[in-house]
């Protein structure tokens, strides 16, 4: 395989790729160019799969690691600002934080609970789940439920 016809040929869709996962211009040049540089290293390469998708593949594998060495340390991801801003982004604004512990009041228990426990006090869904006895996945179904509810009521 020549590298640098298939560098010349996929770096800026690749370099696109990366940056519609991490919205972070830098993370992405960062990630493409980790990305070429295992695949240089690599015997592994099929044929089954297009030299595209198999850059794209190391690509959000390489992302997810980076995701998951900053959760351990603590960092979140920078540039969240392309998200749509979601509830806990809301509650810095005082106008809207009353508003907030109005549509709390009415929701119906647990998904109060949850969400109280989620957002201002700051425990993971692991903890949640064991304060209910519940499963991981509960926590966090519960939790999104009453987060969309309560965007509902927002909008």
């Amino acid at each position: 395989m020549d590298f640098e016809k298939l560098y010349n040929a996929c770096y800026l869709k690749v370099y696109s790729y990366a940056l519609s996962l991490s919205k972070n211009a830098p993370l992405a040049e960062e990630l493409t160019q980790q990305a070429f540089f295992k695949a240089m290293l690599s015997p592994s390469f099929r044929q089954a799969s297009g030299e595209f998708t198999w850059l794209c593949a190391i690509v959000k594998n390489l992302y997810y690691d980076e995701l998951r060495k900053n959760s351990k340390k603590g960092i979140l991801p920078e540039n969240r600002a392309a998200e749509e801003p979601g509830v806990e982004e809301c509650v810095l604004e005082k106008e809207t934080l009353l508003q907030i512990h109005l549509i709390l009041h009415q929701l119906d228990e647990p998904y109060k609970e949850v969400f109280s426990l989620r957002v201002f006090g700051e425990l993971s869904f692991k903890e949640i789940s064991a304060l209910f006895g519940k499963t991981e996945s509960w926590a966090r179904v519960t939790y999104h439920r009453a987060r969309m509810k309560i965007l509902e009521q927002l909008n």
